[in-house]
């Protein structure tokens, strides 16, 4: 995903290759959710201008990136938060329900992230479930939330969560998994027939797919 605001431009979890970011302006900010190399991916940062950009990870990400980013890497650990460049990053817990020992997202590991921007709060969800974290989340004015089994939660659980928080706007993203797209037009019926409030907007996500 690619942000742009005020002059600045944010990536995130780049991935898919470097050609997919080409004419796009170089990032002044990478966020990095999670070690999977789907949110991680040394080869496509490698073929991208990143140097001028602030890497905001966790610690897990900040262990495994190449040693030429390590200077520019800032950590946030769940809960935490940082001020740069005219915005505000917060760190969220981002994890798998039930919390097991083998879960492939074990909380603390990974960040979800509240960017607070132009007086708004845009809200990216990671790889997590509709954890309490999420559901306490207020004030937010747009949500990129996740949806693909068996590595997150189903529509019908995005839709819980989404329901708890009641964010402006919420675009599905990351959402596909083991066998196939998740039925985004089900997860919009669902939050939209108990919150008119919510504008649900769909975006295609995976061209190729289709």
């Amino acid at each position: 995903m690619v942000l742009s605001w005020s002059g600045k431009t944010i990536y995130v979890d780049t991935y898919g290759g470097a050609a997919a970011y080409e004419g796009l302006t170089a990032p002044d900010v990478v966020l990095i959710t999670d070690i999977h190399p789907d949110h991680m991916d040394p080869k496509t940062l490698s073929g991208l201008n990143t140097s001028n950009a602030v890497f905001l990870v966790p610690a897990a990400v900040a262990q495994q990136l190449p040693a030429e980013y390590k200077g520019r890497v800032r950590i946030l650990s769940n809960g935490q938060q940082l001020d740069t460049l005219g915005l505000r990053v917060m760190a969220v817990p981002m994890y798998n329900l039930p919390e097991t020992p083998d879960s492939r997202h074990p909380k603390g590991r990974g960040n979800g992230y509240v960017l607070t921007l132009g007086g708004k709060n845009v809200y990216l969800s990671g790889d997590t479930e509709d954890t309490r974290e999420m559901r306490a989340l207020r004030n937010i004015d747009v949500a990129f939330v996740c949806m693909n089994l068996p590595y997150t939660m189903d529509v019908q659980q995005a839709a819980q969560g989404v329901l708890a928080f009641k964010p402006g706007i919420v675009y599905p993203y990351h959402y596909r998994g083991e066998n196939g797209l998740s039925d985004v037009a089900a997860f919009q019926k669902m939050v939209q027939a108990k919150n008119k409030k919510t504008d649900v907007r769909l975006r295609n996500w995976y061209p190729a797919a289709n």
